[in-house]
């Protein structure tokens, strides 16, 4: 194990998901981290409890996903770079948080590794069932960013974009594994750290007596203090004016929810991330992300030995989603092939972009394990014909 300085590994390791994700959290400048135990995610908070001490972190074991998931936010208050980790029935008990932290654009990520459920599922077995929830689950309206890695590289390389992500627009980020990629262990290359790119928080410059904590610069998106630091803050969950003082009147909620929206989505062609492959000239798209991409591959590569015109868009960016790509895609194919490891439901957001140009089909599996591959294949020929 080789490491800098600083404690961060650097060079070729043989590491599964979780532990790989916990890397690139400490890579990206988390130094603290609260979670409960629940499976598959806990060998990312394990790994970090071992590494803390030797970066000068911090981890606590909660008593329960929700105070995991306000800790955080005070830790962030407190100067520092936070995440926490869950699964199932933890992601659900969050969710208030997770508005909590759209709300008061508290820069944090939190790291879920999906399993099939509802209720306590299979705690074991994979799924991509959360994909919806991690976009609506809390009430309200707001914008987070999730992302999807297909491979244990991935989870260090997008754990490090969450983190970026979550500074730049201060808004909670979520990294969206399955039990699949965070138990899958493959080579994992870690480069010096000062290699990695590394998003600073966006301390203000101006004096306490000018500075507002929700006034937002050109990007619509405030800088940030440190509790402690001289300046009079005041972090609510309340529909609050610039300074963070409740304004509950219509006015107030208009300007601020609708900056909380557009802060992301006029952002969303910077934030959005895939992967295009043979997509000109294709008469089938495979859309997929996570595990399932992997699978896909093994369909879309049967298809085209039989002479198949089929290009794939593998998803890393789930939410904002991509939807300039694919409505660009469907008036040029004959449909899109959509398989996920649940029963449809970022499907639904392919077949509203594309308005009803080309055919959609859907390859649901309900979870437990991963496609058959054929199945993916049955579909592609179907739409190719």
């Amino acid at each position: 194990m080789h490491a800098d300085p600083q404690g961060v590994l650097t060079g070729a390791h043989f590491l599964d998901g979780d532990h790989a994700a916990c890397e690139g959290a400490i890579a990206a400048g988390a130094r603290f981290a609260a979670g409960y135990p629940i499976t598959p995610s806990t060998e990312v908070v394990e790994r970090f409890a071992m590494r803390a001490p030797t970066v000068g972190g911090t981890f606590i074991q909660m008593e329960d996903e929700l105070a995991a998931s306000i800790t955080i936010q005070g830790a962030v208050w407190g100067g520092v770079k936070a995440f926490t980790v869950t699964s199932g029935p933890g992601f659900s008990l969050m969710m208030e948080h997770i508005g909590y932290a759209a709300m008061t654009e508290t820069p944090c990520v939190f790291i879920n590794v999906q399993r099939g459920g509802p209720s306590t599922g299979l705690p074991t077995l994979p799924a991509q069932a959360d994909m919806m929830q991690v976009r609506w689950g809390s009430h309200g309206d707001y914008e987070i960013i999730a992302l999807c890695p297909n491979s244990p590289q991935e989870c260090f390389d997008l754990t490090i974009k969450a983190f970026n992500f979550s500074e730049q627009y201060r808004v909670p980020v979520f990294v969206m594994l399955d039990e699949v990629v965070g138990h899958m262990t493959e080579k994992v290359i870690i480069p010096p750290a000062e290699e990695i790119e590394i998003e600073p928080r966006h301390f203000t410059k101006k004096a306490p007596k000018d500075f507002r904590l929700y006034e937002p610069e050109a990007n619509q998106v405030p800088d940030m203090v440190k509790a402690g630091d001289g300046y009079n803050i005041h972090v609510t969950g309340l529909t609050h004016d610039q300074r963070g003082y409740p304004d509950m009147t219509p006015p107030m909620q208009d300007v601020l929810v609708k900056r909380l929206q557009s802060k992301i989505l006029d952002n969303a062609d910077k934030i959005c991330l895939f992967e295009k492959e043979n997509v000109e000239g294709a008469d089938v798209v495979v859309v997929s992300y996570g595990i399932t991409s992997r699978v896909a591959q093994r369909a879309v590569d049967q298809a085209r030995e039989k002479g198949v015109k089929v290009g794939k868009l593998r998803l890393i960016t789930a939410w904002p989603f991509p939807e300039r790509v694919i409505s660009e895609i469907a008036p040029t194919i004959k449909g899109f092939v959509v398989p996920e490891l649940n029963l449809g439901q970022m499907v639904r957001e392919v077949e509203r972009c594309a308005g009803g140009k080309t055919r959609t089909v859907r390859v649901s599996h309900a979870g437990g394990t991963v496609h058959n591959p054929e199945s993916i294949l049955n579909a592609i020929l179907e739409v190719a014909r």
